[in-house]
Formats: structure tokens, C-alpha cells, sequence
């Protein structure tokens, strides 16, 4: 079981130098026993009080996110680490509370967060070989996170480490890789990152690669190539997950027809509700099905909220309004597109519309398809009610509120992306003849 609860002494605070032995033994034991159930009843008072407000939905979210690990599909912290602090951990320290990121120790515990793929990622932009370099230097920032924070991290290669990991206290630390463009169209790279820990590769960002259409942009190769589908077919035989978010829809449905091994989308929501090229269409959920996939639905307010995509359209033709009205003055036309956009205010996401989202796929393809996938910390603006990571327990609290039975919870916080680990895993052996 995960720990209940412990007493560390702050590192400013030296311990007592005193001996216990002019203590008799009757009255140390005394003080142990009254001390501990003291230190108990405050603990779990303090809990009650604090952590769910009189709140029986939370409570109950909480009750369910001890008994089984919650798995994010996506937190973009090292990304944080290697773009604004230099790769230097000491500026981005986790154990400490921090006002520049989603993500830290103290506010993942508060989240009763059990598992976390965290993700190697290059910026789009970047050339292959550089997208390789920043790659390696991405999984060194992870590698120094494990090695910084043993009691809190520990590093997850099976599936079955999720849950040894997390009953002993610790969050199971995944790597995924967002972006084929990391393995500068070899397989040999590829291997070798499913070596250092990658379990799932996204084969696409913001652009196209060499061989996978992207959903930004006009498709250049009508889904995936010849080289496209042998990365597939080796990520089936390493068992390292097939991610399709920021795919195309082409080639979500090569993939498809392609993988012997369940894929996923690791942070992507249903087309239905919010009409854009990054979310997934209703055949495509349909195909997941048959594959038994699972998608994790993401925190990304553009993918969420039809009415915020409704609002930046808006905001587009205005703006080429207002310029080809002023022509010649262009700080004009950009005060009076301040001025508009003051008087109309975006519509901000919420919690609501992130279940709104997994009560759709649920409805659409069934309850072990659905997962996470938060995109912490690779974004700047979130959901109003998801606004870092202690916040996921008011996500499962919303999900006891729309009466989903605790089964149909725990396989939605990490059961179904445990299931998908572990079938990849098998497929893999077989496809190696292993037994």
C-alpha cells in the first residue's frame, strides 16, 4: 500500500541532542504511543479539512487515486528545465514550490499524482539533427530528475512498474519522445532511445517529418510513408506505444492499418465537441476501438472549448479587417484589434468541458478507451479548475459527480493505460518470438 503519511524535518531544523537514557523504559513507550496517535488523528483531521473542504466527491476522488496510480500521458517539465533554465535543475528545483511551471513535488503530491510520463521533446522547428541533440540532452534532464529526487521519482520501464512503484510511495516516471523528427529517420535511433526508457514516440509534432504528415498544414505525403510504416512495424516489435495526437487524420488511419500492437493518442481530445485538425474524427475513434487504443484527453484549452476556436476566428478576421482598413498604419490597426478584443473577451475552458470530452469518447467507443494526457507545462494557458497539477483530484471528483462507477474512475486514472502498456509489451515478445 502507499504510504499514509510521514514526518520529514526540515532541512533548517537540526535534531535534538539529548539521550533517552535517564528515561525509564514505561514512560518512552508511553511517549512514543501518545505522540504517534496524536501525530495520526491531526494528520487525518488535517486531511479531512483541508484536502476536500466537506466535499464528498472529493473525498471519494481521493479515496480512488490511493487505491490505483493516476498516469498523466503528458507533462512537459523537462522542457521546461532545458528552454528556461539552461538545463540546470537547481533553477527549475522540484522539491520547492515554484511560480514559473504546472509542476513540482510538493503540488504532484497535493494532485495524488501516481505515474507521469515526462517528455522528451525538440521544438518543431528544429532540424533533425538538432532535434536529435536536443533529444539526448532532454533525456539527461530526466535521467538527473530521477537521480535528484529518489524518495519522489523512480524511473518506470514496465508496465507493471506503475503499481510497485506507486504502492511504494513514489511516482512511476515514464519517458514518452513528442516528435519523429528526434530519430533523424533512422531505426537505429530509434532502438536506442526504447533503450534509454522511451515507451511511447509521438511520430509527429507542428510539422510534417520525413515520412508522417502533421495535422498543421497541407499534407505532403497523404498519411505516412514506406519508411512511415516501418517505424511503425519496429515500435510493435521494441513495444514502445504508437502515439498519433498531432498526426494528421491520414496518417492516424495508416497507422491504424498498419500497427499489430493497441496505439495511442497521449494528449487529444474528440473532434465532435471542438472542430480542429489536432483532435481526433469520430471514424478514427471508431478504428481505436477495434485497435483497443486509448486516448488521453488533454488540458489544452484550443482543443477543448468550441466556443474559445469560435472566439480566435473572430479575432483572425478582425485583425484582417482592421488592416486592409489601415493599410499604411499598422499600430493603428493593432490598438483598435486591443480595443475589439477588450470588449470581447475570450471564453476560457474548464474542468467541465475536459469530462465533457471523456463522457463523449465514453458514450462513442467505451470506458477503456479513455485516459489523461494533461500537456502541463507544455502550454501557457489551462482550464479554469486545472490550473497546475494538484488540481487532477478535482477532475476525478467531477467524474464522481457524473456517477461513473469506481471501476469505470480507476480505469480512466491509469488502469486503461497500464492495460495498453502490457498488451504492447506481449505483442512485442511475439513479434520477437520470444516466449
Amino acid at each position: 500500500m502507499p504510504r499514509i503519511f510521514e514526518i520529514r524535518i526540515p532541512p533548517n531544523v537540526r535534531p535534538m541532542n539529548f539521550s533517552f537514557r535517564n528515561l525509564n523504559r514505561r514512560r518512552i513507550l508511553y511517549l512514543c504511543f501518545s505522540g504517534w496517535v496524536t501525530a495520526g488523528f491531526t494528520f487525518f483531521a488535517e486531511e479531512s479539512r483541508a484536502d476536500t473542504g466537506g466535499d464528498p466527491a472529493l473525498k471519494k476522488a481521493r479515496q480512488l487515486q490511493r487505491e490505483v496510480p493516476l498516469i498523466d500521458g503528458h507533462n512537459d517539465f523537462p522542457w521546461q528545465v532545458m528552454r528556461y533554465a539552461d538545463k540546470d535543475l537547481s533553477r527549475r528545483d522540484m522539491a520547492e514550490r515554484l511560480e514559473e511551471t504546472h509542476t513540482d513535488l510538493p503540488r504532484l503530491r497535493e494532485g495524488q499524482v501516481g505515474g507521469q510520463f515526462w517528455v522528451v521533446y525538440p521544438a518543431w522547428r528544429l532540424s533533425e539533427k538538432e532535434a536529435l541533440s536536443f533529444s539526448m540532452e532532454s533525456f539527461d534532464v530526466i535521467f538527473r530528475m530521477l537521480d535528484r529526487y529518489p524518495d519522489d521519482l523512480e524511473l518506470a520501464l514496465k508496465a507493471d512498474d506503475a503499481k510497485r512503484i506507486f504502492a511504494d510511495g513514489k511516482i512511476a516516471s515514464y519517458i514518452g519522445v513528442e516528435g519523429g523528427r528526434s530519430i533523424d529517420n533512422s531505426l537505429g535511433v530509434l532502438r536506442v532511445f526504447y533503450r534509454l526508457g522511451a515507451r511511447y514516440m509521438t511520430l509527429t509534432h507542428n510539422a510534417h517529418t520525413a515520412w508522417a504528415d502533421s495535422s498543421a498544414g497541407e499534407p505532403v505525403h497523404g498519411g505516412l510513408t514506406g519508411f512511415g510504416r516501418d517505424v511503425v512495424r519496429e515500435m510493435n516489435r521494441l513495444g514502445m506505444m504508437v502515439d498519433l495526437s498531432h498526426t494528421s487524420a491520414d496518417t492516424m488511419r495508416d497507422a491504424m492499418e498498419v500497427t499489430e500492437s493497441p496505439v495511442i493518442f497521449s494528449h487529444s481530445n474528440a473532434r465532435a465537441l471542438c472542430d480542429v485538425p489536432r483532435n481526433v474524427p469520430d471514424d478514427v475513434l471508431d478504428r481505436l476501438r477495434e485497435n483497443n487504443g486509448l486516448i488521453m484527453v488533454t488540458f489544452v484549452p484550443g482543443f477543448l472549448s468550441q466556443e474559445l476556436v469560435d472566439h480566435r476566428e473572430k479575432v483572425r478576421r478582425k485583425r484582417r479587417e482592421l488592416r486592409e482598413r489601415h493599410p499604411d498604419d499598422r499600430d493603428r490597426a493593432e490598438r483598435e484589434l486591443r480595443a475589439w478584443r477588450d470588449e470581447n473577451p475570450a471564453p476560457r475552458a474548464t474542468l467541465s468541458q475536459v469530462a465533457d470530452h471523456i463522457d463523449y469518447i465514453v458514450a462513442r467507443i467505451g470506458i477503456d478507451h479513455v485516459g489523461i494526457g494533461s500537456d502541463y507545462d507544455g502550454i501557457s494557458q489551462l482550464p479554469a479548475g486545472l490550473e497546475d497539477v494538484s488540481r487532477f483530484v478535482h477532475l476525478t471528483a467531477e467524474l464522481v459527480r457524473r456517477d461513473y462507477a469506481e471501476e469505470e474512475i480507476k480505469k480512466i486514472l491509469g488502469l486503461n493505460l497500464i492495460r495498453v502498456l502490457r498488451q504492447n509489451e506481449e505483442i512485442a515478445r511475439e513479434l520477437r518470438g520470444e516466449e
